[in-house]
Order: C-alpha cells, then sequence, then structure tokens
C-alpha cells in the first residue's frame, strides 16, 4: 500500500467515538499519539498547543464536576461560539444530529431524550481519558489555527493506534470550570476537550458514519 494510500484508508476509518470501553490507554501508547500529532506544521513553528491529560481517576473527578456544571451553570467560552449555521453548514449540521439520533433510538421531536444525549458530551460519552488543549492567548487565532492541526492529527495517530477519539468544543463551553479545576492561567486559551479511550464497538451511537462534501463542494479551479 502507497502512502497516500495509508493515510486515504486511515481518514476513512476516522470518525468521532461516542462510546468508550472503561479500559485505559497505556501511557506510552499516549505520550506516542501526542508526539505523533506534534509534527503538523505551525505558523513560525510556535507549537502553541499544550495538552493536559487525564487518566481515569482524574478522569472521573473531572467527568463529575463537568456534569454538574453542564446542568446548572452557564456557558462561557475562551471563544465566541459561531453567530450561525446557514446553507450547507446548517444542512450537514443538522444531518449529523439526525444521523446520531437515529442511531441511539431517539425519535424526531423528543426533546426529553434528545437532551439525554447531549448530555453526553458532558459525561465525555464515557472515555476513561480527555486532553485538554489550550493556546497561548497572545497569539489569537492564529494560535488557535495551529491547534486545530494538532487536533485532528491527535485523532489520526490515536485511530492508527488503535485508539478512539472525539473533539469537542462542548467541553469548552465551560472554560472557568476547567480553568479552576486543572489550574489554567489567564495567558492561555482553552480550546477544546479531547475525550479518548478504547471505542465500545457494540455501543448504538458508534454505528454511523458521517459523510463528506464532494470535490465540487469545496474546489474552486482556476485556469
Amino acid at each position: 500500500m502507497s502512502d497516500i494510500e495509508a493515510l486515504e484508508t486511515l481518514l476513512a476509518r476516522r470518525h468521532s467515538c461516542r462510546g468508550f470501553r472503561a479500559d485505559p490507554v497505556p501511557h506510552d501508547v499516549i505520550a506516542r499519539i501526542i508526539r505523533a500529532a506534534g509534527r503538523v506544521p505551525s505558523w513560525c513553528n510556535a507549537q502553541p498547543w499544550q495538552v493536559i491529560v487525564t487518566e481515569p481517576a482524574a478522569t472521573e473527578a473531572f467527568r463529575q464536576k463537568l456534569m454538574a456544571e453542564a446542568a446548572s451553570g452557564t456557558p462561557a467560552p475562551d471563544l465566541d461560539w459561531p453567530t450561525q449555521y446557514t446553507g450547507a453548514y446548517q444542512d450537514r449540521r443538522r444531518t449529523c444530529g439526525w444521523q446520531l439520533y437515529e442511531a441511539v433510538g431517539v425519535p424526531k421531536g423528543d426533546r426529553a431524550a434528545s437532551a439525554v444525549q447531549m448530555a453526553e458530551n458532558f459525561r465525555l460519552f464515557g472515555a476513561p481519558h480527555v486532553a485538554i488543549v489550550t493556546s497561548e492567548r497572545d497569539l489569537g487565532p492564529y494560535g488557535a489555527m495551529d491547534c486545530g492541526g494538532f487536533v485532528s492529527a491527535f485523532t489520526l495517530a490515536a485511530e492508527a493506534l488503535g485508539v478512539g477519539s472525539i473533539p469537542q468544543a462542548a467541553v469548552a463551553a465551560y472554560a472557568p470550570l476547567l480553568r479552576s479545576h486543572f489550574e489554567i492561567p489567564e495567558n492561555r486559551l482553552i480550546l477544546c476537550a479531547i475525550s479518548f479511550g478504547y471505542e465500545d464497538s457494540d455501543h448504538p451511537a458508534n454505528a454511523f458514519r458521517t459523510e463528506r462534501a464532494a470535490l465540487d463542494e469545496v474546489v474552486e479551479w482556476r485556469d
């Protein structure tokens, strides 16, 4: 298999895992994932990403606090949410949501059941580990953009090593809790979390796959 075929296979196989086994991932495997992800390019080689990684006991302590905060607190992310989703972006967002709800048996219009599924974000989908990704505040959107490359590479490296993962902006909605709980200094922007561990292949939330836009939807060729 050529390098590009191997990469295409890995990209096609990777998906957002929403159900994990409790088994911890060995420390050396986690370290290998992070080292591999750190090979991505960054503006002036700044490498602005820093990662806090929890082992199972620390994950559980954070999970309990996050669930309580999400149930009663007010979201306060470091980065503004998108102002709106329109056109194809709204269509893709809705399709992904309905695919998930269908997979886990949530009927359309059942707000109570959809709220329960939404709360799984704050249960970290049962993952034994979570990585909190931050960037240097002074680097602004360019640091955040560099960290996006790191997050993508993290998920691909994890997949290559048989580890499931899901990047989660929802967790970063409660930035003040994360800042306090993990003692994250003010000069670090809290960008997202990545919940990860070994996939529970029997979990219904892992039974669907999202589609990708056709080439002509994302490329404008110029002669």
